[in-house]
């Protein structure tokens, strides 16, 4: 599950680490209240969606010259001004796809003399069993970048978690980053803390970008702040914290995503044009790369599990048939916890209740396997049966060209 920035920064301030302040807004007038707040002299005006690359995106509707998702202004009324021209309209981001994503709040935060950006995570490292820390001088950038044009400014460094942060750690965060002194022990003290957060809140990964460093002033030295975050938190582990559950914004989900969750279904959008039904998340990986074999795109994941039931798998139809750019569906199922007869009767089921009006291949084996396509042969139903994997790619491919 993702959250947005200001909420990001909320958790992480639980553990003691300094970001700026700011509030979130979901009116032009609260806008300009938080900015009363802060009291200046510059104000930070930014979208939250679950994107990056918002400060270089482009509002629908507005000219080429308008600015982007995050806007540096120095009033009160600049505040209000440009947070009505943002709230409600469809920022596009290299990350949201030519659709967009609407703006329907935002964090308006205190302005940063920003001296240095840097790059930081953290993420779960599943070959290790580790948390990594990705860090990089290249701050700003997107880490893809960096790693495609000077993957020499990317350091990572993993943690036990039988043992937790030592000094080390931070040392080697400091000496990544070119950190000296008192900047060098607040990246020791700052990899504590989220550390900390990350491993509190079940996180799935934390990232940071910019990590920056302040000019000095009057009152203070150069300070680390963290000036944007994203966070991922693990699904698996959202029963332990109600606080986080709540911070779900289904508005920036697939409601097709929000459907499959409630029937403890595994699925995600894609933008082919064959829906799978697959019980195993393997299975299913390898049945999307099959369909690529035979030249189309699939049109979702689609995970049923191993325990699927008629009830499940009706789900799953209605939810596959949702997607307009489905032009056809393939089940694959093999049948071990879950049994070949009772996958058959829920897609017949949801043929039934869907009014299915696309080719549909179904592969079944495994546990009463020969039941199942008994069961599906008898129905008088328009059903293309298969053999194995690569035939009912081979049929549904066919059949889908053919339709067009």
């Amino acid at each position: 599950m993702n959250i947005h920035e200001h909420q990001a920064k909320a958790v992480l301030k639980e553990f003691g680490v300094a970001v700026p302040r700011g509030y979130p807004a979901f009116t032009a007038e609260e806008a300009g209240k938080a900015a009363e707040q802060l009291g200046g002299p510059v104000f930070v005006v930014k979208s939250q969606i679950h994107a990056g690359g918002r400060g270089k995106g482009r509002f629908e509707g507005l000219g080429a010259d308008a600015k982007g998702g995050v806007r540096v202004v120095k009033s009160v009324d600049e505040v209000r001004t440009n947070a009505q021209e943002m709230l409600g309209r469809v920022l596009v981001t290299h990350q949201t796809g030519p659709k967009g994503k609407q703006v329907n709040r935002l964090y308006i935060e205190e302005g940063a003399a920003i001296a240095k950006e840097f790059y930081l995570s953290l993420l779960v490292d599943r070959e290790t069993s580790r948390v990594s820390v990705v860090a990089s001088t290249e701050g700003g950038m997107d880490i893809e970048d960096v790693a495609h044009a000077t993957p020499e400014k990317i350091v990572s460094f993993s943690i036990d978690p039988a043992t937790g942060v030592w000094p080390h750690h931070g040392a080697s965060l400091a000496q990544a980053l070119g950190l000296k002194g008192d900047l060098a022990k607040q990246a020791s003290k700052l990899l504590g803390q989220l550390y900390k957060a990350f491993l509190a809140k079940d996180m799935a990964m934390l990232e940071i970008n910019p990590l920056i460093v302040t000019a000095p002033s009057d009152k203070e030295g150069s300070q680390l702040r963290v000036l944007d975050a994203k966070v991922s938190f693990d699904n698996n582990a959202l029963y332990r914290h109600p606080d986080i559950r709540e911070l779900r914004d289904e508005s920036e989900e697939d409601p097709k995503e929000i459907e499959a969750s409630k029937h403890d279904l595994s699925y995600i959008a894609l933008d082919g044009a064959i829906g799978c039904m697959v019980n195993g998340a393997g299975l299913a990986m390898a049945t999307m790369d099959i369909i690529k074999l035979y030249g189309e795109e699939p049109a979702n994941f689609l995970d049923v599990g191993g325990g699927a039931t008629k009830e499940k798998v009706t789900a799953a139809f209605k939810i596959i048939m949702a997607d307009p750019n489905v032009k056809g569906i393939l089940v694959n199922i093999f049948g071990g916890i879950a049994r070949c007869d009772v996958l058959a009767e829920g897609v017949i089921a949801a043929v039934k209740e869907t009014s299915l009006s696309v080719p549909l291949v179904v592969r079944l084996e495994g546990t009463n396997a020969q039941l199942g396509k008994d069961i599906i042969n008898k129905s008088g139903l328009n059903v293309i049966a298969a053999n194995d994997l690569s035939d009912g790619a081979e049929k549904i491919v066919k059949a889908v060209r053919g339709a067009r």
